[in-house]
């Protein structure tokens, strides 16, 4: 029992190094990421890689920028699929739309997009509703190498069904098919639907606002966070938000006990949509 308890105070010694080094050689700061998860996909990424421990994976990325990115895609949360939350849409498209129609132009971030699948979903729901053209879009991930693929908007096309059901419950108007065009095993989302989209390298952990904003989605992200980096995110997003703004955020997470608590008023209480007040 007393050489568990060394061993696992030592994996802890290791990560805390490991985390240590990356941000201050590149930047990137996960130190403050939800201990659990972070051990996990570290864990995954040491067996998949065949590396002895963590001190081992520390030299290797230290010193060679492939690794890192190697490991920022492991710990990275890359799931997604679009139109997810179908209620999310419904409410979004009833609710918050009649709002955005006021605003002659209208500047929304979507924070941690991963793969790009729910920027895409916005994208096809604002352009149904006839206000695409009068939309930015700031698409940001902290993973460059995701933010790519993400812009190249290709995704397997045996997930078109699920894609497809997903859309229809949401509240789709359209046949979804219109909005791809499928090539051998893949489905290639059509050009127009990223015009009015910049994508963008951007660290919630480290990076400051860049602009203000009338909409701001940051769902099934901060879940990642202690609480500590939870509450300094509410505080980034609270100042990059228009006043009475919209803020998402996912179905797990809550805006209670975050700094600006009170400064919101509830939307909807199962989409977790929120309106700046104060």
């Amino acid at each position: 029992m007393r050489v568990l308890t060394q061993s696992q105070s030592v994996e802890e010694i290791e990560t805390g190094l490991l985390l240590e080094g990356i941000f201050r050689q590149y930047g990137f700061d996960f130190r403050n990421y939800a201990p659990s998860s972070l051990r996990r996909r570290l864990n995954n990424f040491i067996l998949d890689e065949h590396i002895t421990s963590i001190s081992a994976l520390q030299d290797r990325v230290l010193r060679d920028r492939q690794w890192l990115d190697r490991l920022l895609y492991a710990l990275s949360v890359n799931v997604s699929e679009m139109f997810r939350d179908p209620s999310f849409y419904v409410t979004f498209r009833t609710q918050v739309v009649p709002m955005l129609r006021t605003y002659p132009f209208i500047r929304i971030w979507l924070a941690g997009v991963s793969m790009g699948e729910e920027v895409y979903s916005l994208a096809i729901l604002l352009e149904e509703e006839g206000i695409y053209d009068r939309c930015r879009i700031y698409a940001t991930d902290i993973n460059d190498a995701i933010l790519k693929k993400a812009k190249e908007g290709i995704y397997r096309l045996d997930q078109m069904r699920m894609y497809t059901s997903n859309y229809i419950k949401a509240g789709g108007t359209q046949s979804f098919s219109r909005y791809y065009t499928a090539a051998y095993d893949r489905a290639i989302f059509k050009t127009s639907l990223r015009n009015n989209i910049v994508f963008a390298q951007h660290n919630l952990a480290t990076d400051a606002s860049f602009n203000e904003f009338n909409v701001i989605m940051c769902r099934n992200v901060m879940i990642y966070f202690n609480n500590e980096l939870q509450a300094q995110v509410h505080r980034l997003l609270y100042e990059s938000l228009a006043m009475f703004g919209i803020l998402g955020i996912g179905a797990k997470e809550a805006l209670r006990l975050s700094p600006h608590e009170n400064s919101y008023e509830e939307i909807d209480k199962t989409s977790k949509l929120y309106r700046r007040i104060a």
